[in-house]
């Protein structure tokens, strides 16, 4: 089986190297707009398959000796239910900290899989807790540059980590996708896989 990673985030495909998987990427622009009224776990869901729909079509991720199973991910931060994608600049960067600052926010994975004509997603949450954050270390914090492509304008893993108070869920998550969840869906697509070979669906 050939595993394709519908992505170029280095930090999806750290992740995924990190917990022994072998993939390529292949990753291909989507219009990203969010759609009227659509909620955030309704948008991360719907990017990822657009995202994995989009690499599966792509001849780079096809093989002529190989099942191809390619993953699809969208992850953005949710506060009172209000969807902070990545910053458009270092004004916009500070407010959205100055509205994490002191509170709990949620960060959303949407993912899906594909193996030929099957597919399977889920959306992964985690809450987040961020200490209260005084304006001296906001500043310093989009100086740094860190959050300026990351949906929240933070990164979990890097200078940011010293605001996180404590986190409900899985920490790879927030960081960009869930291993667990994949791991779970690979054995589902598998298993689905095997089931429709065998004549059981």
């Amino acid at each position: 089986m050939r595993l394709v990673l519908a992505s170029a985030s280095p930090r999806r495909a750290e992740l995924l190297r990190a917990a022994g998987f072998a993939f390529d990427v292949v990753a291909n622009d989507i219009d990203e707009c969010r759609l009227p009224d659509e909620p955030p776990a309704s948008y991360v869901r719907r990017l990822a398959a657009e995202k994995s729909a989009r690499a599966l079509a792509d001849p780079r991720s096809h093989s002529k000796l190989q099942d191809v199973v390619v993953i699809g991910a969208d992850t953005t931060v949710v506060v009172d239910d209000e969807i902070l994608g990545k910053p458009q600049g270092d004004d916009d960067a500070a407010t959205m900290l100055r509205r994490l600052s002191g509170r709990p926010h949620e960060v959303m994975t949407g993912l899906s899989l594909r193996r030929g004509s099957l597919e399977l997603g889920r959306v992964e949450t985690t809450t987040v807790y961020f200490a209260p954050l005084d304006p001296d270390e906001i500043e310093w914090y989009v100086r740094s540059g860190e959050g300026r492509d990351k949906a929240g304008a933070y990164a979990i893993q890097g200078l940011a980590s010293r605001f996180v108070r404590r986190i409900e869920g899985s920490y790879a998550n927030v960081v960009g996708l869930p291993i667990g969840t994949v791991k779970d869906l690979l054995k589902e697509l598998s298993d689905l896989a095997s089931s429709r070979s065998t004549g059981l669906f």
